[in-house]
């Protein structure tokens, strides 16, 4: 887990630092908090320590009671310099929210108070997630310091577009939420996930097979099932990338995305990328037909026809063939959603017939869980046996099913 040193300043979205701190020690992550003498205007120190269980710094003068160190370090046997020890046991310094004064402050490489002084002297990796009214931030100087301050390496997470602060004002300056600002942490905190040093291939979404300019042959699928998936991979210390067929769900900072919409597109990516995966989890619900001859090069009229007739096609099977050509040292997930009492025996026989390690299989008879619900209840089938998991959330049952990864590589003989 990482040590993250929360750098907060003085604007009114530093509220969600204090959810940012809990979600982060919830996810086993060691917690200091570094803000400016003006941010207790809007937080409480009480509040952090309470979370953090930890000191809030925020004097370059004061004595740290804790030494300069996290939860899971030893403190030192001497006084430290607070601002140079507490950036140096970090593994991440991420500063949010950053005020134009703040970020002005660091282009400028200026360090008149802790916050400052810690930020020039950090060695880790540094992230700032800037929080103002949309006129500050569009301002050519915020501009242009932001811009300064990518060219030095620093990591910039782009506000959110929405209400401010201001009332009656709209626009770019809302501090991301919590989760995207923690997945950006774990992103570049890297090192010691169980998946750590891994390539993962993650397919999500469901394709679509055009009819016309207009219409498509499609399924329910939303692609939460494999977001989830390449959220927890990453989490894990993998490299991902998603497949990603017509998703319209919001994207992890530290994933690559290519997006497609047929099942030909997602088959010619999944190919490209495949050589280079240790681990393919293969979560989109693929069209297994198309129509035959292609679509229509324009909209089909219904005033010139009252019946419409469609020949369908059968597409190709992505993960099959990609099962086909798999290295020993490659693991294969699929999903399988059938309906019934028969799923996992069906599971099963699709286990073996495509060349897989794991097959996930969810019953679709059921309207609370599987497509376009947070929630889903599956079976895990292997090689060893099934893993039955009850009704979970889709962040659960991901969390669950690479646990199943972990489990099967660890099983491969040295060297496969």
């Amino acid at each position: 887990m990482a040590r993250l040193l929360l750098g907060v300043s003085a604007g009114i979205a530093a509220y969600k630092a204090l959810e940012l701190a809990r979600l982060a020690t919830t996810s086993g992550h060691a917690v200091r908090v570094v803000r400016t003498e003006s941010a207790e205007r809007f937080v409480g120190d009480a509040s952090f320590e309470g979370i953090t269980g930890a000191p809030v710094l925020h004097d370059q003068w004061a004595h740290d009671p804790a030494g300069g160190v996290f939860a899971d370090q030893t403190p030192p046997d001497h006084d430290p310099i607070s601002h140079l020890e507490i950036v140096a046991n970090a593994d991440v310094l991420l500063i949010a929210p950053a005020t134009a004064n703040v970020i002005a402050k660091l282009a400028a490489g200026l360090a008149d108070d802790l916050l400052t002084t810690a930020a020039l002297a950090a060695r880790c990796p540094v992230v700032v997630a800037p929080a103002m009214n949309n006129h500050m931030y569009e301002h050519p100087a915020t501009q242009a310091n932001l811009e300064l301050l990518r060219s030095r390496g620093v990591t910039v997470v782009d506000p959110g577009v929405g209400p401010l602060a201001s009332r009656g004002e709209y626009g770019p300056g809302r501090l991301p939420e919590p989760a995207e600002l923690l997945a950006v942490v774990e992103s570049l905190a890297g090192g010691g996930g169980p998946l750590d040093g891994l390539n993962v291939l993650v397919s999500a979404g469901g394709t679509r097979e055009p009819i016309d300019s207009v219409r498509f042959v499609g399924n329910r699928s939303s692609g939460r099932m494999g977001f989830a998936i390449a959220e927890e991979a990453a989490r894990r210390g993998a490299a991902v990338t998603v497949v990603a067929a017509n998703v319209s769900l919001p994207r992890r900072p530290g994933i690559e995305y290519v997006d497609v919409e047929t099942a030909d597109e997602l088959g010619r990516a999944c190919e490209r990328a495949f050589d280079g995966c240790d681990v393919l989890v293969m979560a989109a619900a693929v069209a297994d037909y198309r129509p035959a001859g292609g679509p229509a090069d324009t909209k089909l009229k219904k005033e010139s026809a009252p019946t419409l007739s469609l020949e369908l096609e059968r597409t190709d099977d992505v993960l099959a063939a990609l099962g086909a050509r798999r290295r020993p040292d490659q693991t294969l997930v699929g999903f399988a959603a059938e309906h019934g009492a028969d799923a996992v025996a069906i599971g099963r026989s699709k286990l073996e017939r495509k060349g897989l390690d794991l097959l996930v299989v969810n019953d679709i008879s059921r309207a609370d869980i599987g497509f376009e619900v947070d929630a889903n209840e599956v079976t895990i089938v292997g090689r060893s046996g099934d893993e039955a998991i009850a009704r979970a959330s889709k962040a659960q049952i991901a969390a669950k099913v690479l646990d199943a990864v972990v489990a099967v590589r660890a099983e491969q003989p040295a060297g496969a």
